[in-house]
């Protein structure tokens, strides 16, 4: 537990504590478990202080400097160090959901398994931290058009950043072995000479985070390598408007491409599409073996095999119709492609 006279000169204000801590150096105080619930705290010196399992939650630090101090498993929501000095400071497991660090310097703290979801790191200065298994699903790593947010040279291994906003951001010579990176906002970011490979092996590097994961999947997992050996010969494309009426024909066709080997994908046109999907549809087409459209009361298909049929000769398509139909009326142009 904290020491009673510290906490009785924390009491006293930010003045009178940097005043006393000035008298101290940079001797190690004991902080643990200190409670300090939105505390106003601006330009306060936590430098070497132990915040052990202390209670930030929605505290006022702009300006602090925690330079090297321990801030382990510590109690952070809504916290705000906005341009504070955490500069090698250790914040190992600590909970910082949705904090504010915006413009804040973190190079070389120690982040590991810390909990920064949500949280503001605009313009911050992550260079060197090590953030591994830390979570960063949707935080803001964005920068101003004065200044960067920087991750340069930071260890993120097995971190996570789903949907993190990172447009302009500089992750230049992370190292990013075992990240989670999906369905990033990356424009315009620095993602040149990312480390893609554990320690213990020969260094691969490469320009591109969302596409870091799958590169090293595919050196070492012979079971996606064959995959994507065969998924040219394997993959079927079924595109249909398959109604409640028809459900028992898309399951005949699937039962049977399965019985012949093949794995089919069926894009069904029944429900609404929330999005138009044709470039979907066509990087699916560039994958498949043949494409089989069903093109009964047909309503997204012809723009779909509009895409496919010109633009891939090599992708044999394969119409089927119910007997009681008739071709819809611009069919007819597919006819004069082999």
């Amino acid at each position: 537990m904290a020491d009673e006279h510290i906490l009785a000169v924390l009491e006293q204000g930010v003045a009178a504590w940097n005043l006393w801590k000035k008298d101290h150096g940079n001797k190690r105080l004991d902080l643990t478990g200190v409670n300090l619930e939105k505390h106003k705290l601006k330009g306060i010196d936590f430098q070497h202080a132990n915040l052990d399992g202390a209670n930030l939650c929605g505290a006022s630090l702009s300006h602090a400097n925690l330079s090297f101090a321990t801030v382990t498993s510590a109690k952070c929501f809504g916290t705000n160090f906005p341009r504070a000095i955490l500069q090698g400071c250790i914040l190992d497991g600590a909970r910082l959901k949705g904090a504010n660090f915006e413009g804040a310097n973190l190079e070389n703290a120690r982040l590991q398994n810390v909990e920064l979801v949500g949280a503001n790191l605009s313009y911050a200065n992550l260079r060197g931290s090590d953030l591994r298994s830390a979570d960063l699903r949707g935080a803001y790593l964005r920068k101003t058009d004065l200044t960067e947010a920087t991750l340069s040279g930071a260890n993120l291994k097995r971190a996570v950043l789903l949907r993190a906003k990172c447009n302009k951001t500089s992750f230049k010579g992370c190292q990013v072995y075992g990240i989670s990176a999906w369905g990033l906002d990356l424009s315009m970011a620095d993602q040149s000479e990312l480390l893609i490979t554990p320690s213990d092996e020969p260094a691969i590097t490469l320009d591109n985070l969302e596409l870091a994961q799958f590169i090293y999947l595919l050196l070492n997992s012979t079971k996606i390598r064959a995959v994507i050996d065969g998924i040219t010969s394997k993959v079927v494309l079924v595109l249909g408007r398959f109604t409640t009426d028809r459900r028992k024909v898309l399951e005949i066709i699937r039962r049977t491409l399965r019985s012949l080997d093949y794995v089919p994908i069926v894009c069904d046109f029944d429900k609404p599409a929330t999005r138009d999907i044709t470039e979907t549809i066509s990087t699916l087409a560039h994958m498949a073996r043949f494409v089989l459209a069903d093109i009964t009361e047909a309503k997204s298909v012809p723009q779909e095999l509009g895409r496919i049929v010109p633009n891939l000769p090599s992708v044999p398509v394969q119409p089927v119709i119910l007997e009681s139909e008739v071709e819809y009326g611009m069919f007819e142009h597919f006819k004069r492609f082999p």
